[in-house]
């Protein structure tokens, strides 16, 4: 596997330089020189006019010894010290995972100063953590979390690894998957052991939701899988519950890293971990303007919820990405859905149609949405919504002069 010039097509143009997202390419005596530090995306070769750049990559071969590998290993997310649910969700599933395969389940636990997640990881099934400290290590950064990552996994060969599906797990999972050159089976909402073989059978919807699809990965390892938040069920914690935390050196050469975080800028509190949120009030086109969010917003927090948005209202740039509930923004699985102005096209679908509840607010009796939602609303939603507010805080005792 590698890349080189054909010196023989390379005329000197220098068109490859400018594409090489890392800077690795220059001219040397009228020819690209490919340095230090390519990653073999391909982006100088699209560019190349004289087809003189040639990327050759080895046909992945089954992983030898696959008997080698066991147990189950949880990537256990956390943002300022803070453990995601998915992640104790995650726990709860490979519990069961490695309770049918007799094998131990371990937690990978990364950041700084975060030992103190370990008694909460064990409580809630781990029986080993894998401890990754340093202050590189401190916000998620795609580098070093799958440096540190693929070295845990190429050390203890866990047979099954999973991650939550969220914006991390999306960003990390397949990056980590292409460097050991195994399967990865995406936004899982199953996840059990087949009996006679005691492969992983991970089970995601397919063709927007029309077909569950069953998925293994028979001749390689580790299994991997990213999981739909909310999908699977947190289990009861046991402080009682003692594990083995194993501490492995994750020190972090910074001067080896391409990128560097310079902020993070919090978005609004109504987006408050959308993919966790057991309500979510939902935004379309129908809302006409970024300030009739409002309307939503009010409903969301009498309800305790969160705003969500489709992607024809973030693309009018009503609200921010983050905000955005579909194949293209964030898979959610609320207790509740409530879908305002939107039309219910297939991208959105996937990314909210495995809510328990789904309540479609719309004037278009024809609408896609009411399709599938268990209570349809067809009316106008600037006076069902506001109706609906005052009804909820009327219920919940918080009645006031505002009608």
């Amino acid at each position: 596997m590698g890349i080189r010039i054909l010196e023989d097509q390379c005329t000197g143009c220098g068109n490859c330089l400018p594409s090489c997202p890392f800077g690795c390419l220059e001219l040397v005596e009228n020819k690209a020189v490919i340095r230090e530090g390519c990653t073999l995306c391909g982006a100088c070769r699209e560019v190349c006019p004289f087809e003189a750049i040639s990327i050759e990559r080895e046909a992945a071969s089954a992983t030898p010894s696959i008997e080698k590998y066991q147990g189950v290993l949880v990537f256990a997310e956390q943002h300022g010290g803070r453990l995601r649910d998915c992640a104790l969700e995650l726990l709860g599933a490979g519990q069961n995972l490695a309770r049918t395969l007799h094998q131990e389940l371990a937690a990978a636990l990364m950041g700084s100063e975060v030992e103190t997640l370990c008694p909460i990881l064990f409580a809630h099934g781990a029986d080993k953590v894998y401890l990754l400290e340093d202050e590189e290590l401190k916000r998620y950064h795609t580098e070093p979390y799958a440096d540190a990552l693929s070295g845990v996994i190429t050390q203890y060969k866990p047979s099954i690894v999973l991650f939550g599906a969220t914006t991390t797990g999306r960003d990390l999972a397949p990056r980590i998957a292409a460097r050991l050159r195994t399967g990865l089976t995406a936004d899982c909402t199953g996840l059990e052991i087949e009996d006679k073989t005691g492969f992983l059978l991970q089970v995601r919807p397919a063709f927007g939701g029309n077909i569950m699809a069953t998925i293994k990965c028979a001749n390689h390892r580790p299994q991997m899988a990213t999981v739909r938040p909310k999908v699977m069920k947190k289990p009861v914690p046991d402080f009682s519950r003692r594990g083995e935390m194993i501490r492995i050196d994750g020190r972090v050469d910074s001067k080896s890293l391409r990128t560097r975080i310079l902020q993070i800028i919090e978005a609004a509190d109504q987006m408050a971990n959308l993919e966790e949120a057991e309500i979510v009030v939902s935004g379309g086109r129908g809302l006409e303007k970024a300030e009739n969010f409002h309307l939503l917003e009010e409903l969301a927090k009498v309800l305790g919820g969160s705003v969500g948005a489709s992607r024809a209202a973030v693309d009018a740039g009503w609200k921010p990405h983050p905000f955005q509930v579909g194949q293209t923004g964030k898979t959610v699985c609320p207790k509740l859905y409530i879908a305002c102005g939107i039309s219910g096209a297939i991208q959105h679908l996937v990314g909210m149609q495995t809510s328990d509840i789904v309540v479609a607010i719309n004037k278009d009796p024809e609408a896609p949405i009411l399709k599938v939602a268990d209570f349809g609303i067809v009316g106008d939603l600037f006076q069902v919504v506001p109706a609906l507010t005052h009804v909820v805080r009327k219920l919940k005792g918080g009645e006031t002069s505002r009608r």
